[in-house]
């Protein structure tokens, strides 16, 4: 069977059974002791929708809509439904996603099991913010209708950010968020250190209701602010056709190295910056999804995610020590992106926005090398009190992720007998 794989192409993991899921009355495939998992669109970075020698139920069959009200914008879908589907549906009527992630090629239920953040975090919170319902079918048969309050809302907390481990997400309703037009008010600010960052956050962030940061971290935390909010009603605008480009081979080598890397920074922080105006809105939350297959970029080997997040107290002095390590070992990265959660309270159990600041990066794998930085950013982050994202993991060691959640034990009790990932079995020993 051909192995599944990560979007990051690092790990990759054959499961002893592949199913495909499209009735979502059915009852869940069990009954031969090998743990099962769900598969959605496989855009998470590393092993936490890989099953090793498992069964891997994939639910892209899923992908009926349920039920949509234009009037209030609340929607109801199987959770197999893209964003990018969600968004084709809901966007021509005036609503957008409340929290969106870097792409729109996620499922519903993958949304949810990993409780996505966007650029909103300090106004909007995570997706699981917007979740009014969901329906989880555990393996025993039993059918639970989970929500924020009430009956079975301590099982929607520790569903919301799961990672897919308390059972199967069979639909999902979400609040989506009123807009005028799909485009967004954009301001966008160049800092030459990681100090402007701050006064740039204070004084943009606090303005506006999306914001964001490239960073250069071969120099020092250079980078280039971005902050926007969706235009309001006025002259109507015409959105440009979506792109339909791919990385159209697949290198046998990583084409981000240490040379086209430092090219690439240069040329982007130097680039003139829109001006200040509206732009479209898909570019702005899905830069990267106008490339398809843009992680072939990084070759046969893959490449490895690392997300963090910093608390308040400790913030700017590990954001500092982070870029200076990776600095120091040249294995910087040219997709990083910083930014400042706000201070809303976790949707899940094992939720990973929290308050303080988010860091994200990827390297191409070369082997040794690339995790022995890693376990040096591990030990900033550790210092400082942090947590690393398992959507984005495929190395944490099983002391980073309980000190990552320290309602691990608690959320321990809600797992789904039945139900088990590479990640989970790498981390909870």
């Amino acid at each position: 069977m051909k192995p599944a794989t990560s979007w990051g192409r690092c790990p990759r993991a054959v499961a002893a059974v592949e199913i495909g899921l499209n009735d979502r009355h059915a009852m869940l495939p069990v009954g031969d002791n090998r743990p099962i998992l769900a598969h959605g669109l496989g855009r998470s970075y590393g092993d936490v929708a890989l099953n090793e020698g498992g069964v891997l139920l994939r639910t892209r069959g899923l992908d009926r809509f349920i039920g949509f009200d234009p009037g209030t914008g609340i929607l109801r879908a199987e959770a197999g439904v893209s964003l990018a589907e969600i968004l084709a549906l809901v966007v021509p009527m005036g609503w957008f996603l409340a929290v969106t992630p870097g792409t729109r090629f996620v499922t519903l239920g993958g949304a949810v099991a990993n409780d996505v953040h966007g650029k909103n975090h300090h106004h909007a919170g995570t997706f699981g913010h917007h979740v009014s319902a969901l329906e989880l079918l555990r393996s025993d048969g039993t059918r639970l209708e989970c929500r924020p309050m009430g009956p079975n809302a301590e099982w929607f907390r520790a569903t919301v950010g799961g990672l897919g481990l308390t059972g199967l997400i069979v639909w999902v309703e979400i609040q989506l968020a009123r807009i005028a037009q799909p485009f967004m008010w954009t301001v966008h600010r160049r800092f030459e250190h990681l100090d402007k960052y701050w006064d740039l956050d204070a004084e943009l962030g606090a303005r506006h209701s999306h914001s964001v940061a490239w960073v250069d971290c071969l120099k020092g935390g250079r980078g280039i602010y971005s902050a926007a909010d969706f235009v309001g009603h006025g002259q109507a605008l015409s959105a440009p056709r979506p792109s339909h480009r791919s990385m159209p081979v697949d290198p046998p080598f990583s084409l981000i190295n240490g040379l086209t890397l430092r090219a690439f920074n240069f040329a982007y922080y130097r680039k003139p910056l829109p001006t200040a105006g509206a732009h479209p809105a898909l570019p702005f939350f899905y830069p990267l999804d106008s490339l398809l297959h843009w992680n072939r970029i990084y070759g046969r080997r893959g490449f490895f995610q690392y997300q963090c997040v910093l608390p308040p107290a400790a913030m700017r002095e590990g954001a500092t020590a982070l870029f200076d390590r990776i600095a120091r070992h040249g294995l910087g990265s040219f997709l990083a992106v910083f930014k400042t959660f706000g201070n809303h309270a976790s949707a899940g159990l094992l939720s990973f926005p929290r308050p303080g600041a988010t860091l994200a990066l990827d390297f191409p794998n070369q082997g040794e090398r690339t995790l022995r930085l890693f376990e040096e950013l591990d030990a900033i982050v550790r210092d400082a009190g942090g947590a690393l994202y398992p959507a984005k993991d495929a190395r944490m060691s099983a002391q980073m992720f309980q000190q990552s959640f320290p309602r691990l034990q608690e959320f321990a009790s809600f797992v789904d007998p039945a139900f088990s990932s590479s990640f989970w079995r790498r981390v909870s020993t």
